[in-house]
């Protein structure tokens, strides 16, 4: 019959297809709409501590100097403990967590730089040193020290002179790396030393590069701070004041004569600023330290190192995962069932497999520590990812990982207290506390001795009584506490039952031939992990 009014719908094959068309259509139309709709107005940001800084022409710059480290030592000191020029008042930059750990101090310096400015041979001031004070400076530069300063929150790259040997010409090479030496000992080839004398760089040619973008901000940028050192044995010019061996119009060059750091004698202090314009933009001003390389560091063999470790360790859960599959694919074959009825493979040890060890605490805490130090891992290397812990963030990384290892605490309590009763264990506050004290209480007492003995070197590493307090506070006002609400949390949980009943007699344990006792496993299965990796960190 026709529909009410005399019309008929076609229900035609080309009509349905149109349909169809003008749905899909539509159903297209709306989710571009709703796309639009999730495109709203946003503006960039920079995270704290990172921003980057306009300065005018003839605007201050405060370089601010840090620690004197040593890769020789492994000791730091403050820049002021060596008796360099000082500023009217040293004053020390606020610093984070991390940053003390690393054994950072951050201090004002009496060099003044301003934007588009240069200098050339500024006395920045004149010392009179006596032998134990020439002497300091003298093992300091025996001792492989470094210098480090810091513009605009940006390291000083090195510029390394390449010392002229027989017909080969002197090069200036520009290592981008942390720091630059505080001095270099006299060779037979290097001209105008003698063998076995200390010599200290008292003249920094400051080389700072800037950027500028008239449509996008108003100033400049600074984006590479290089220092090239030099060792000039300065002399007054006389009554008219200044130095006879440098000015504006005669700079420093490594062929003057150097500056030796041994008895009592005066050293004259003095810098140079130069300013180069970059198209480096301020976002990439950190490349140049990141993609720095070091003949010295062995990164590929490292990575291939690291790389055969995993893919043996790979290859034995490999193994032994298909000597499992292969088991139970026997087991459950319906044509080899007598076979299958020989004891053998997993059938034999199946019934004391997920028998209690004999110290179930001391397993639940090791697993739960694990799992805590893990929880730390993958977040910390999330925020790395998402650009939370920029280098420009000094101590960003150590405050990270110390704040996460106590916020996983909760992660540590819930793991060891579910495997304690997964265990048939009881005593699970016991356990807790364990859980919550244990490692971390042998990692307090392992750094607590080591700060004592850098305490008696009197170096800046040593870790001040108040930041031990903080961290204190951490582990048993926040850490500790977690630990117990994680636990009580998992210890409510149901108890996780084995997939397979566990025998009401142990099963006797045939005994081993010498080589496959754990000891003996233990070293040898690490002894090629640890040669890989120590041969390699040697180097470094």
């Amino acid at each position: 019959a026709a529909p009410r009014g005399g019309h008929r719908e076609d229900f035609s094959p080309s009509t349905r297809s149109l349909a169809q068309q003008r749905g899909l259509l539509r159903m297209l139309l709306r989710t571009s709409s709703a796309l639009l709709l999730l495109v709203v107005p946003t503006a960039a940001f920079y995270l704290p501590g990172v921003a980057p800084i306009d300065y005018r022409d003839g605007e201050s710059i405060d370089l601010k100097v840090n620690k004197l480290t040593s890769t020789k030592t492994h000791l730091p000191y403050e820049w002021y403990d060596l008796p360099f020029c000082r500023p009217a008042e040293v004053v020390y930059k606020g610093e984070n967590l991390g940053e003390v750990m690393r054994g950072d101090r951050i201090q004002n310096s009496p060099y003044t730089i301003k934007m588009n400015v240069e200098v050339s041979c500024q006395l920045l001031c004149k010392q009179s040193y006596d032998a134990e004070q020439a002497a300091l400076f003298a093992t300091k530069i025996g001792e492989d020290y470094r210098v480090n300063w810091i513009v605009d929150n940006l390291p000083a790259a090195t510029r390394v002179v390449e010392p002229a040997l027989g017909s080969s010409p002197s090069r200036i090479i520009t290592i981008y790396e942390r720091g630059f030496p505080l001095g270099f000992r006299g060779a037979e080839s290097i001209p105008g030393t003698s063998a076995g004398v200390n010599y200290v760089y008292n003249h920094h040619r400051i080389v700072l590069k800037y950027h500028t973008e008239p449509d996008a901000f108003e100033g400049a940028r600074i984006v590479g701070f290089e220092v090239e050192p030099f060792s000039v044995q300065h002399e007054p010019a006389g009554a008219g004041g200044g130095l006879s061996t440098c000015s504006g119009a005669r700079p420093v060059t490594h062929s003057a004569p150097p500056q030796p750091v041994s008895g009592p004698q005066t050293v004259y202090w003095t810098y140079d600023v130069r300013w180069e314009y970059s198209e480096v933009k301020w976002a990439s001003r950190w490349d140049v330290y990141l993609y720095a390389t070091d003949e010295q560091i062995h990164w590929f063999s490292i990575v291939n190192s690291l790389m055969i470790v995993l893919f043996l360790t790979g290859l034995l859960a490999m193994i032994m995962l298909r000597t499992l599959h292969r088991d139970l694919r026997r087991y459950n074959d319906a044509e080899a069932k007598e076979e299958a009825a020989e004891e053998g493979g997993w059938k034999l040890v199946h019934g004391d497999v997920f028998r209690p060890p004999q110290r179930p605490a001391l397993l639940s805490v090791y697993v739960g520590t694990g799992v805590q130090v893990l929880g730390m891992s993958v977040v910390t290397m999330c925020f790395a990812v998402a650009g939370f812990l920029s280098p420009a963030n000094r101590g960003a990384l150590m405050t990270a990982l110390l704040l996460l290892f106590t916020a996983m605490g909760v992660l540590a309590g819930f793991v060891s207290a579910r495997l304690y009763k997964a265990l048939s264990g009881s005593d699970w506050r016991m356990t807790t506390l364990k859980t919550a004290v244990m490692f971390p209480g042998i990692i307090f007492i392992v750094f607590f001795s080591l700060n004592m003995f850098i305490w008696g070197q009197k170096s800046s590493g040593a870790v001040p009584f108040g930041t031990f307090f903080a961290l204190l506070v951490l582990w048993f006002g926040i850490s500790v506490p977690l630990v117990y609400l994680g636990a009580f949390f998992g210890y409510r949980r149901p108890k996780i039952e084995p997939p397979t009943k566990t025998n009401m007699i142990p099963r006797t344990v045939p005994e081993h031939a010498w080589y496959t006792q754990p000891v003996f496993s233990v070293l040898i299965g690490g002894l090629l992990p640890f040669g890989a990796v120590f041969i390699e960190l040697f180097f470094i």
